[in-house]
């Protein structure tokens, strides 16, 4: 019973969320556009399914997805389970089950994303199958799995989160100049939908789970950032993939 209740209040919360953009749309198509809408009937129940849809999805994430990363990141950097060094204090070495888990976890979740799996789509068809569907969602997971790797060492560390961001984006820039045109906009793209709905929980939990845990680190200070290395490190990838094929290309041409 509480369950649904809660269901019911999601659902209702939803409903005001989605409906700024169902007025919006309806005001174009008849006022705008002066048109009926064709298969109202599928229309509307579209729109229902994408209120159930998400009221479910947000209801999951508070449930499931959210406890699971935190309890995941709690259990792998509490003290009775890593192991200590020589004088009886934690490093940053003894944390390798944290990066093992979140590199594995950020390369499953993305290969999962549905908005990548539709740019992967979209990339196939344009390039006319020039761009390889899974290649191109293999080579994002991997960078998102380095990136949560780093980005655990970032908060088991302490090292400021700054520097990273600014390496990694001078990192782009040099590879943007050297890439080519074509997939320059695709690998930025890249970095974009691996912040979706799949991985961000995921993410977002993993971190704040992490920074409660690990001794000096503070969930608002170190908790967060993840996202960005997640957004940041598939672009490096993804020109380095497209850099890697470009020279095999000319290899087979000679």
């Amino acid at each position: 019973m509480k369950l649904l209740i809660e269901l019911g209040g999601t659902l209702l919360s939803t409903m005001q969320d989605v409906a700024p953009i169902i007025l919006l749309v309806i005001f174009f198509q008849l006022v705008v556009f002066k048109k009926r809408f064709p298969n109202v009937r599928k229309v509307m129940l579209g729109m229902a399914f994408v209120i159930i849809g998400l009221s479910l999805f947000l209801l999951g994430l508070d449930k499931a997805l959210f406890p699971i990363g935190e309890i995941m990141a709690k259990q792998l950097s509490s003290p009775d389970f890593i192991k200590k060094s020589y004088d009886g204090t934690l490093t940053w070495q003894a944390y390798y089950w944290v990066y093992l888990f979140a590199a594995l976890i950020g390369f499953s979740t993305t290969i999962a994303e549905p908005s990548l799996i539709a740019v992967a789509l979209k990339a196939n068809e344009v390039s006319g199958g020039t761009i390889s569907k899974l290649g191109i969602r293999l080579v994002v997971a991997l960078g998102v799995g380095i990136s949560l790797a780093v980005g655990t060492y970032r908060i088991v560390s302490g090292t400021p989160l700054y520097l990273y961001i600014l390496v990694g984006y001078i990192i782009v820039i040099i590879q943007t100049l050297f890439a080519s045109k074509d997939i320059v906009a695709l690998a930025y793209d890249s970095g974009g939908v691996t912040t979706s709905t799949v991985t961000v929980p995921i993410v977002a939990a993993l971190g704040l789970g992490l920074s409660s845990t690990i001794p000096g680190r503070s969930p608002a200070i170190d908790g967060f950032g993840l996202i960005a290395f997640a957004s940041l490190f598939p672009i490096i990838t993804v020109l380095a993939y497209a850099k890697v094929l470009d020279l095999i290309l000319k290899i087979n041409k000679k």
